[in-house]
């Protein structure tokens, strides 16, 4: 298959998450976060696994900034660790934190890579989860000060600027349904958090501006939603789920203001926020894994919607349905969405996970990690012919990593990590995306 071709400016790059892939959790002054505390109840992570070492990047990064720059991308998304800054999320930063970033990120630098920062991506200080966590407006306020002392810091090297990472998964899987951090099950309870979280991407937006910081944006998952079938109900729910997962986090940022569904679940107040959470953004970051299935809600649901399975397409090792074509439909529908209001968009994670395994002549053949980035670069294409502002593309993950409350089964990665040696074994994909980013 030949690949879509892409102008000679299109940005290719990876993305990681400190917590997934850093270890060294109680190293350099590193604050415990609510994934920490997550991972030491019993019964939450597959096979009792923890991310005291997970891949090692805090002692290993200059090795992995080498295989990034052999490569070839031309800008690494990675993420900050709160933790590390300000270990209880508040107050003075932690010196050896701060010196822990600076040297990663002038040697990401020194290699010709742009580094692409993430505040959050999840990792919220345990010390702000027992003071209420994101259903108290206080951590807002607190990450706008986390914000403004990594503006300060790193504007100077740091090219992209990404608040918050996927504020709907913080709030469904850890509040509502309680599969991930903090694990809570407060279902459509917990969507003040989702407002709080929009709140803390706005003040941080105004922080990093005022530190001096360019190029600043978001970076959400979205799936576009597919009713179980054309009947009023089905369409109702999706439009419900729709609201819930997708537009709660876009239509403030863009539109500045809430999906009708929503807003009788959110904090009495939230109207006054509306103008901070509604900055101007330089970019919209779009995460895209599978679409969602919807019907309308069986006897006994207390939710207006019922969740469906997509079938009828190969599935993932993380169970995900691979369905290319659903990011052109999600892009083309964003742009009729939002139409002048959508920034020029980045696609800030994209990727799959696989039983990845070193054959025995050392290599790492994943065809299946192959076909799926090629069809989805083809579908991010098609949605640029079509009208859509893609910038750039950056694949979900440079290296296998600690995959939240799965461990570490799951492996998206381009690169295989043995997890007992900490030998890296880039993979047959690995040379696919060099030879794409090169067009060789």
């Amino acid at each position: 298959m030949e690949n879509p071709t892409f102008p000679s400016e299109f940005l290719w790059g990876v993305s990681t998450s400190a917590f997934q892939i850093e270890g060294a959790t109680g190293e350099g002054g590193r604050g415990q976060s609510i994934w920490d505390t997550f991972t030491e109840t019993e019964g939450k992570i597959a096979r009792a696994e923890h991310a005291k070492v997970a891949a090692d990047h805090f002692h290993r990064y200059s090795e992995d900034i080498a295989l990034m720059a052999g490569l070839g991308v031309g800008a690494y998304r990675m993420s900050f660790a709160w933790p590390r800054i300000q270990p209880d999320g508040e107050g003075k930063p932690n010196a050896e934190g701060l010196a822990f970033y600076d040297e990663l990120i002038d040697e990401v630098c020194a290699a010709g890579i742009d580094p692409v920062g993430t505040l959050f991506h999840w990792d919220l200080p345990q010390a702000l989860e027992d003071k209420g966590g994101w259903l108290a407006r206080d951590t807002a306020e607190r990450f706008g000060e986390y914000a403004a002392i990594m503006g300060e810091r790193f504007s100077d090297r740091v090219k992209m600027w990404i608040p918050l990472n996927e504020p709907m998964v913080m709030s469904i899987f850890g509040y509502a349904i309680g599969e991930y951090a903090p694990g809570k099950t407060l279902l459509l309870d917990a969507l003040p958090t989702a407002h709080y979280q929009n709140l803390a991407h706005g003040l941080a937006v105004q922080a990093l501006r005022a530190a001096g910081a360019r190029g600043v944006g978001t970076a959400n998952n979205h799936s576009p939603i597919w009713p179980a079938s054309d009947s009023p109900e089905d369409k109702a729910a999706g439009e419900w789920i729709d609201a819930l997962i997708n537009r709660t986090y876009s239509d403030p940022v863009l539109l500045g203001r809430y999906p009708e569904q929503v807003v009788e679940h959110l904090p009495k107040d939230f109207a006054d926020d509306l103008p901070t959470i509604a900055q101007p953004l330089d970019f919209y970051g779009v995460n895209y894994y599978e679409p969602q299935g919807v019907a309308a809600p069986g006897e006994g649901n207390p939710l207006p919607f019922e969740l469906r399975a997509i079938e009828g397409y190969p599935m993932t090792t993380n169970d995900s349905p691979i369905v290319p074509h659903g990011l052109r439909e999600l892009l083309v529908g964003f742009q009729e969405r939002y139409r002048e209001h959508l920034p020029p968009v980045y696609i800030t994670e994209n990727g799959c996970s696989f039983d990845d395994v070193v054959a025995e002549d050392g290599h790492v053949h994943d065809q299946e990690r192959i076909d799926f980035l090629d069809g989805h670069l083809v579908a991010v294409r098609e949605a640029m012919d079509a009208g859509v502002d893609v910038r750039g593309y950056f694949v979900w993950s440079l290296m296998d990593n600690f995959e939240w409350s799965k461990g570490y089964q799951p492996r998206f990665g381009l690169v295989h990590i043995d997890y007992e040696t900490q030998r890296r074994t880039p993979k047959d994909s690995f040379g696919w995306y060099r030879k794409l980013i090169s067009h060789e």
